[in-house]
């Protein structure tokens, strides 16, 4: 996943941008975020992150200045810097300093999307839509499991994904408690019960889909899951894209790769 940092000192801002993007589809996670350049030089050079969005006129130091001093220390980061300032001089000192792209507001979701992806996918520059690329699913439990338990509980639901399982099921059927369980579940997948079932449902659904000869509809029952719209609406929050969607790109890559 691309790690994201976002920099903006109106609050507002900072948040519009972290929560209303879909970064999922552009294999994108929002790792921290700063009010201001000061406190932002400090999260760079602990999270080493891939991308960086920030504003330009920030209190203590400003964008322009931070990627200059983050740039002459050997940062290799991507920065998108943001402003209110339409003057050109500023997306030239930008451009100088070492940011990718320069956008002026009131931002635009869709601009700064585009922007991202012509920035880590140049190759994809001028087709419809980054979905035209299915993307992986994230789905990286730790598999070093000591825990007995938990090693029962994770053969389980490969076992049983099909079935209606909760985490409840799961504890009665290894008689300890749900507390216990969902504990040490965490403790040693890095993934709460509900989660890696739902993780583990997914990528067996992209596996059935990438067959392309099941409806979307007995993937959703294959799965476990009896309410289409909710297993559509789960898929797409993890994969960034719709069942039938991804269905039919891997239909064209089939296809493609047949010719």
């Amino acid at each position: 996943m691309i790690k994201v940092i976002v920099i903006e000192d109106e609050a507002m801002v900072r948040k519009g941008i972290i929560e209303t993007l879909d970064w999922k589809a552009m294999q994108c996670t929002v790792i921290a975020e700063a009010s201001n350049g000061r406190q932002g030089v400090d999260l760079i050079h602990e999270l080493q992150p891939d991308l960086v969005i920030t504003d330009v006129r920030m209190p203590y130091m400003d964008g322009v200045s931070m990627i200059k001093q983050l740039r002459a220390e050997g940062c290799n980061s991507h920065f998108i810097l943001l402003s209110a300032h339409s003057d050109f001089s500023y997306a030239q000192s930008a451009i100088r300093a070492g940011a990718s792209d320069y956008l002026v507001k009131p931002l635009r979701d869709e601009e700064l999307k585009q922007t991202i992806l012509r920035v880590f996918f140049p190759e994809n520059e001028g087709k419809e839509e980054r979905t035209q690329v299915p993307v992986q699913l994230q789905f990286q439990p730790n598999t070093e499991i000591e825990n007995k338990y938990v090693k029962q509980a994770i053969h389980y639901i490969k076992s049983n994904f099909g079935e209606d399982i909760t985490i409840s099921t799961v504890a009665d059927y290894l008689q300890i408690s749900e507390g216990y369980l969902s504990r040490v579940f965490k403790k040693e997948t890095n993934y709460t019960f509900t989660n890696y079932l739902s993780y583990y449902r997914i990528s067996i659904a992209c596996s059935l889909l990438q067959n392309c000869r099941m409806k979307v509809y007995e993937v959703t029952n294959k799965v476990g899951y009896t309410d289409t719209a909710y297993f559509s609406t789960l898929f797409k929050k993890l994969m960034g894209t719709s069942p039938s969607e991804y269905q039919r790109e891997w239909q064209k890559k089939i296809g493609t790769a047949g010719e």
